[in-house]
């Protein structure tokens, strides 16, 4: 199928605006909920107390459940505004994603290499942050650089707790639990205010 131009697309009208900025913003909050849900899962199985860590994987699936719910509730309002996406926006956030991907396979890979497995979840904590830097740009939500700083932040942490002599269990937990964190709070300013 042949792409028009950007000179000779057709300007889509408000409907279709607000529908793909709904779409968005639903998927959006499905998909960091999720991967809140797998941090705090991870994150759990660090903790020393199998009874915290069962409070925690237990408190996590209705959190993750409230932020879907709240993205798709009925009479939710129209958010304030529309995403103004830019020209091949899908294609770029599959690249992103891609590379995303590349590089947490290639953390893990080093990491388990080396000897050092405890630097997966700091690691993989900052490239998530950092994918999420273009993402802002290509969805048009730019409270995605509060969620990227928040990750790195997360991320830098962990390695700083690994240099001071934390445990690889420490380190997941605290690295896990706080990413969870991060990505529940970014899920529900989208499904509340867009």
């Amino acid at each position: 199928m042949i792409q028009p131009t950007p000179s000779t697309a057709p300007v889509p009208d408000a409907d279709e605006c607000v529908a793909l900025t709904r779409t968005l913003r639903r998927r959006g909050t499905v998909v960091l909920s999720v991967f809140a849900l797998v941090w705090a899962f991870a994150g759990a199985s660090g903790l020393a107390s199998r009874g915290a860590a069962l409070t925690v994987e237990i408190l996590a699936a209705p959190v993750t459940a409230a932020a879907v719910y709240l993205a798709y509730r009925k009479g939710a309002a129209p958010s304030p505004r529309t995403v103004d996406l830019p020209g091949n926006w899908a294609r770029s956030v599959g690249i992103v994603n891609v590379v995303e991907l590349a590089a947490v396979f290639a953390v893990i890979a080093a990491s388990n290499a080396s000897g050092h497995p405890a630097f997966i979840p700091p690691c993989i904590a900052l490239v998530v942050g950092l994918h999420f830097v273009p993402l802002a740009r290509l969805y048009d939500q730019w409270q995605y650089k509060g969620t990227a700083a928040l990750l790195c932040t997360v991320g830098a942490l962990g390695l700083a707790l690994i240099a001071a002599g934390l445990s690889d269990e420490g380190v997941r937990a605290v690295v896990g639990l706080a990413s969870a964190v991060t990505l529940w709070a970014s899920a529900y300013h989208v499904a509340v205010k867009g």
